[in-house]
Parts: structure tokens; sequence; C-alpha cells
């Protein structure tokens, strides 16, 4: 039997059971806005040797938690090591951020694609995970996360990051049977390696669909959101006793959010250019809320910081269902006093308006 965290306040909310404030952890937690995470990575001599080190991605785990007083911790890596163990060849360049070398444009490259065992080529991720859950000690719970198949797919197609995905839309509209081949190859992927995360020990996880918002209406509901559904059916629902909640998120999917609610997840991740308030109306019944201050926030005022932070707590409303988080990962040059003045601001404040 799996024992509960003492701070298990973000599962319960994810579930959504009462708590006494609103939790709140920050995409990017771990990062380079804290100078002990940039020393960390220094001893590492590169970003993918940090990922793949179990003891100094527990490391950076931590970090900020010996910082804020944050209600959970998510494990360090990144989302492409996915595609990395399927042997596109992974590498970063300081200024450049992730290139592929063999991106996937030939057909019999793609017909020959398969998921990666997760235990063989991606031990060192179970590994971290169990070596946070030991160092945390049942302290606050561990996520896990994975990229979705479609965002995987626009970097395994395109080589890198992109503006317009322009390779990988060509695909979409020239050739879809190739593109729903590299989906469903992902789509197994994922379900396997987040399924591995929770039998390592993660007690919570997190799909980032960072570039479904890039896609029409249509495209969306085929090519990510029909997919994204396919990993969450395949997700274990518990583990060693315990409940195991997911969350999705589409970056810029606000216009998707009952349609995202309706794949099976326990909570939607929204960013900022969606009013959560409204959100709560359109689907907080069905699952929670997680989000959903802008991450430039962090920049202005500590007065400021506090304010906008009530202002999302406000928007929200009484009632249990919401994880506070920002509506996208941290900037890398925010201050780090500042994320001080949120999450603290965000524990009382709530705290207060949830008095019975």
């Amino acid at each position: 039997m799996a024992i509960s965290p003492k701070n298990n306040f973000f599962l319960r909310a994810l579930l959504r059971e009462p708590v006494p404030y609103t939790p709140v952890w920050l995409m990017r937690q771990a990062g380079r806005y804290l100078p002990e995470y940039c020393e960390t990575r220094k001893r590492a001599g590169s970003f993918l040797n940090l990922c793949k080190n179990p003891s100094l991605a527990c490391e950076v785990t931590l970090q900020p938690l010996a910082r804020y007083k944050l209600d959970a911790a998510i494990l360090f890596s990144d989302i492409l090591t996915v595609p990395d163990a399927m042997g596109l060849g992974l590498g970063f360049q300081e200024g450049e951020g992730p290139r592929f070398e063999r991106p996937l444009r030939s057909e019999w490259e793609i017909r020959d694609l398969t998921a990666p065992d997760p235990w063989d080529h991606l031990r060192y991720v179970m590994d971290a995970v169990v070596e946070i859950r030991r160092a945390l000690n049942n302290s606050v719970p561990l996520i896990g996360f994975s990229g979705s198949p479609f965002t995987l797919a626009c970097y395994m197609v395109e080589g890198g990051g992109s503006s317009d995905f322009r390779t990988l839309k060509t695909m979409l509209y020239d050739r879809p049977d190739l593109l729903h081949r590299i989906l469903d190859v992902n789509a197994r992927a994922v379900t396997q390696y987040l399924n591995a995360q929770i039998e390592s020990g993660a007690q919570a996880v997190m799909v980032f669909d960072t570039w479904g918002g890039a896609l029409s209406d249509r495209a969306y509901r085929e090519f990510s959101l029909a997919y994204l559904q396919q990993v969450i059916s395949g997700l274990h629902r518990s583990h060693g006793g315990e409940r195991i909640p997911s969350i999705v998120f589409t970056k810029g999917g606000g216009q998707w959010l009952e349609a995202i609610a309706d794949i099976g997840c326990d909570a939607v991740g929204l960013d900022w250019t969606t009013d959560i308030g409204g959100a709560r109306k359109r689907i907080g019944g069905k699952v929670a809320l997680q989000g959903n201050m802008d991450p430039m926030v962090l920049f202005a005022t500590p007065e400021a910081v506090a304010a906008e932070a009530r202002k999302v707590v406000d928007a929200y409303g009484i009632g249990p269902g919401h994880v506070f988080n920002l509506g996208h990962g941290i900037n890398q040059y925010t201050p780090p006093d500042n994320v001080s003045v949120l999450v603290d601001t965000v524990h009382e404040y709530s705290r207060q308006q949830l008095k019975p």
C-alpha cells in the first residue's frame, strides 16, 4: 500500500476534493531562473547529461522546494527524451534549442518507427523518479510528465523548434497517413512511458501539448486530441492503492476546453489567454483546472505580483478543483524573490477565502 504525502493538497485539488488553501506549483519550477540550478547544470557539463544523471536530476528537482513552499515536485527531465530513445539523435546547442540529427522525412523511416521500451531506453528517468521519491520522503507529491504525441511529432518532423511548422503541416495535409503513423507510435510510447513513471513512484502525471494550439479546429481534433485521448485511456488510474490523477495542457487550447475535459483526464491546464472563471463555468464541474497567471507578471513589482495572484484566485472563486500555476513555463530571467511572493500570496489569500 502506498503512503500518501504529508501535504496531499495538490492531489486532493486535482480530484476536486476540499482543501484548506489553493495548492501551487509552477511549470519549469526547476530551471535556469535559479542560480543553484545553473551551478548544477554547469557541473553536469550539458543539459542532456543533467537529464540523464538520476542523482543530478533529483538534485535540481528538489532545489525549488528548498526555496519555496510549493505543494508538488515535478520530475526534472525533457519531453524530447522519448524521440531521443527512438534513435533520432537529440542534441542541444546553446542559443538554438533542441535539434534532431535524423528528423523523420522519409516514408521508410516513418514506417520503421517503433515505441521504445521505457524500462530499457529510458531507465535513467525511472531511476530518477525512484531517487526523487526517496528524497522527498512523502513531503509533497511527485508529478511525472511527457510531451503529447502531436507536440513530439512537431519536433520529430521539423528536426527542432519551428515558427510555422511548415514541414509538419505539409505532411499533415499531403500525407496524413504518415503523420497518423507517427502519432500512433508516439501515443503508445507516451502511454508506456507515463505508466513506467507511475510504476516507479510518480503520483500524478501531466501531458504537455505545447503545440496543439497551432492547429486548425478540425486538425486539432484529428491529430492532437484523438491521440491525447488514446494516451489518457491507457494510463494506470491507480497504483499501490493510490489514485493517480492526470492533467492535460494544450497551450492555446481555450476553445477546446470542453472537448479536452471529455477525454477522461482529471484536470485541464489553462494558459493565460483563457479566463479561469469562465473556464470553470464551462467545465469545472467535470474536471479540476490548473492555471493560469501570465508568467510575465513575475517581472513586475512584488506588489503587482501579489495583486495578480489574488485576481486569479478570485476569478476561480470559492470551492474545490483549482491548482494554481502559471499559464506556461516560468521564464529563465524571472527574479527568484518574486516567486516567493507568488507562492506565499496564493497560500495566504486562498486560505482566507476558503475559511468556513
